[in-house]
């Protein structure tokens, strides 16, 4: 186990933030990409992600004294924040406008074969992300977008290791199932 500095004076309740400002600096410059991508993929709006992700780690920086890491990492702490942020979000949206998701965007053409292949792979991960129920769409952007442990997304979502093993299975089958009459109909 790792020794931190002596401190006979305080008990475990009352340890020092756990996040400093060099610390948050860098959890920013390691997640930020991370935070941005998964909440466009959330959310399908590249403006309300960049402003969700500002929120999140604004209300990260403002409660990192809270900070528990027997309760996770501070970037599992981060993406949950991001996750609740990016569920208000939705709800407002729902509220305002009754939010209808828009399945398709408009792309400059891809410049080879290659950067084409890879704009049709994301393209066909992002419908196959677009069939799963919102739920099982989070779970599975936490997990990769996120790279969030098991434990991590269990405490995130507030249910057992075992369930989110479950559900991850289950989110990714039905992607695959999704892609496979896809593949299928490309080959014939």
């Amino acid at each position: 186990m790792q020794a931190l500095a002596p401190s006979n004076e305080k008990s475990s309740s009352q340890e020092e933030p756990s996040l400093d400002a060099d610390g948050f600096e860098a959890l920013f410059r390691e997640c930020a990409g991370d935070v941005h991508g998964y909440l466009i993929s959330l959310l399908r709006d590249r403006s309300a992600a960049e402003d969700v992700t500002a929120l999140a780690f604004e209300r990260l920086y403002r409660s990192r004294a809270r900070l528990d890491r027997r309760r996770g990492s501070p970037r599992a702490w981060l993406f949950a924040i991001a996750r609740n942020a990016a569920l208000d979000e939705l709800r407002q949206r729902r509220r305002a406008s009754g939010y209808q998701a828009d399945a398709g965007r408009a792309t400059e053409p891809p410049a080879g074969d290659e950067a084409f292949e890879q704009a049709e792979r994301r393209m066909v991960v992002a419908t196959a992300l677009a069939t799963l129920p919102l739920r099982e769409r989070e779970l599975v952007l936490l997990k990769f977008h996120g790279q969030l442990t098991n434990a991590e997304l269990a405490h995130t979502l507030g249910i057992s290791e075992s369930n989110v093993g479950t559900r991850l299975h289950r989110a990714l089958t039905h992607m695959r199932e999704q892609y496979a009459p896809t593949e299928e109909d490309q080959v014939a």
